[in-house]
């Protein structure tokens, strides 16, 4: 079987949408999105509302992702804490709660955090930062061993996370592989490409591979300018020029 695995969407219709067309192109049979679908990009609402229809109509399964928690469970506590660390997606959140509809909050704060699902013969666990944390990193530049204690105690022979915006994948003494399928909508590398994982699964063995989609980012940054809050000029140049993770 060949499935295809999303990630930290961000808002981003345009890359979406290209990934979506690629993923079609691979006349992949699955969908899996590892969550962050809204918050602080350029159409949080659309985005939104596309993903909702194709998990309503059972072509996606989606988990949650940290950033749609706090805007499915938004209180003072998470609105301070995000703008003390980080005040432009602190202006970013405040914003993207104003023009979510209640529909779609309640969408986000009811997505399962994590999935297991059984294809070709392998256990796959889809989580969005690490199956301990939803906002626990899983970066490039990670020990072996690291990596293994984030994921004792699970039992996949495939885990799939997303959170940190970087590709990359480990191959573990556990003789389990962890894959970080990388984003769609905000890659936080010096690649500004839309990314994906693909992979083909069959009697227990898998092949998988990171694509990378042009898509128009100008246009998905220009649109992200002109939304009402301080900053969305900061974070539409990471659209372009991707050297940062968060500000």
């Amino acid at each position: 079987m060949k499935i295809a695995i999303i990630s930290d969407i961000h808002g981003n219709m345009q890359a979406l949408e290209a990934v979506f067309k690629d993923i079609k192109t691979e006349e992949c049979e699955k969908i899996f999105c590892l969550g962050d679908i809204a918050m602080a990009g350029p159409e949080p609402v659309k985005t939104t509302e596309l993903i909702k229809k194709m998990v309503d109509e059972g072509k996606m399964t989606v988990i949650q992702g940290n950033t749609d928690e706090m805007i499915g469970n938004y209180n003072d506590e998470i609105g301070n804490k995000v703008k003390s660390a980080f005040p432009i997606m602190g202006e970013a959140l405040k914003n993207d709660l104003q023009i979510m509809p209640v529909e779609l909050k309640d969408f986000l704060k009811n997505l399962p955090k994590q999935a297991e699902v059984a294809i070709g013969g392998l256990k796959v666990l889809l989580v969005h930062g690490s199956p301990r944390k939803n906002d626990e990193n899983i970066t490039p530049d990670l020990e072996e061993e690291k990596v293994e204690e984030m994921v004792k105690g699970t039992d996949a022979s495939l885990i799939f996370c997303g959170h940190t915006h970087v590709p990359c994948g480990f191959q573990l003494k556990t003789k389990q592989t962890v894959v970080n399928v990388g984003s769609v909508g905000r890659p936080f590398t010096p690649n500004p490409q839309a990314c994906y994982v693909f992979a083909e699964i069959d009697e227990g063995k898998f092949g998988l591979v990171h694509k990378f989609i042009n898509y128009d980012n100008e246009k998905a940054a220009k649109i992200l300018e002109k939304r009402e809050f301080t900053g969305a000029d900061k974070l539409a140049q990471i659209l372009i020029e991707p050297e940062y993770r968060h500000i």
